[in-house]
C-alpha cells in the first residue's frame, strides 16, 4: 500500500477545453490560449463555403445544359433598352450572339439584309408596328416561314398569348424574363435549325 505522505497534495492538471462560447474580441487575431482546444468553424462559415461550392456546380451544370446554344445568332426586336439589356446579358452569358433591332420595321429590314439569324425574340408592345404585325409580316416572307419567332410578353393574359401565336409566333415567354424559361424555350426551337441558316 502506498505511503500517503508521499502522495502529492497538488491536483492533477488537465488541459483546458474551450466551451465554444468565446466572446468576440476576447482572443485577438484568432489566437488560441495555451492548452485550449481551437473552436470549430462557425456554422455560417460552413454554410457559406458549401453555398459557394454549390453555386459553382450549379453554374457548371447550367453551362453544360445550354452548350448547344453557343454561337447561335438571335435577333432581339424591342424598343425598350432595359428589356434589351436584360435579355442580352442572359444570352451572351451562355455564348449566344445578340443583334438588336429597335422597331418592327428595323427588325424586318435587317432580317432581309443580314443572313444567319437563327431565332427572333419579338417584343409584343412596340409603337407604330407592334410585335403582332411584325411577326405576321415576317411570316409573309417565304424564306422566314419556318424561322422561330418567340413572342416576349408582359406577364401575359391568355388572350395576348393566343394573339401572338395566331400572328405566327412559334412560342412565347413572359416578362420579367426568367433565365431558365428563356433558355429552355430557345433550346426547344433551335436544335432543328442549322446554325447560320
Amino acid at each position: 500500500m502506498a505511503d500517503p505522505s508521499r502522495l502529492s497534495s497538488k491536483p492533477k492538471a488537465h488541459p483546458a477545453r474551450s466551451s465554444g462560447a468565446v466572446p468576440d474580441g476576447a482572443v485577438p487575431d484568432g489566437a488560441v490560449p495555451d492548452g485550449a482546444v481551437p473552436d470549430r468553424p462557425r456554422p455560417e462559415e460552413d454554410l457559406t463555403g458549401r453555398g459557394q461550392a454549390g453555386a459553382g456546380a450549379l453554374a457548371g451544370d447550367a453551362a453544360r445544359a445550354y452548350q448547344s446554344l453557343r454561337g447561335r445568332n438571335v435577333r432581339v426586336v424591342d424598343d425598350d433598352l432595359r428589356n434589351v439589356f436584360a435579355i442580352t446579358s442572359i444570352l451572351e452569358l451562355y455564348g449566344l450572339t445578340v443583334i438588336h433591332a429597335a422597331s418592327g420595321h428595323e427588325g424586318i429590314e435587317t432580317l432581309r439584309r443580314e443572313p444567319g439569324i437563327d431565332l427572333v425574340l419579338m417584343d409584343v408592345m412596340m409603337p407604330e408596328m407592334d410585335g403582332y404585325a411584325t411577326t405576321a409580316a415576317i411570316r409573309e416572307i417565304p424564306r422566314f416561314a419556318r424561322l422561330p419567332v418567340i413572342a416576349v410578353t408582359a406577364r401575359a393574359m391568355q388572350g395576348d398569348r393566343d394573339k401572338s401565336l395566331a400572328a405566327g409566333a412559334s412560342d412565347y415567354v413572359t416578362k420579367p424574363v426568367d433565365t431558365d424559361e428563356l433558355l429552355n424555350c430557345i433550346k426547344r426551337w433551335l436544335p432543328a435549325v442549322p446554325a447560320g441558316h
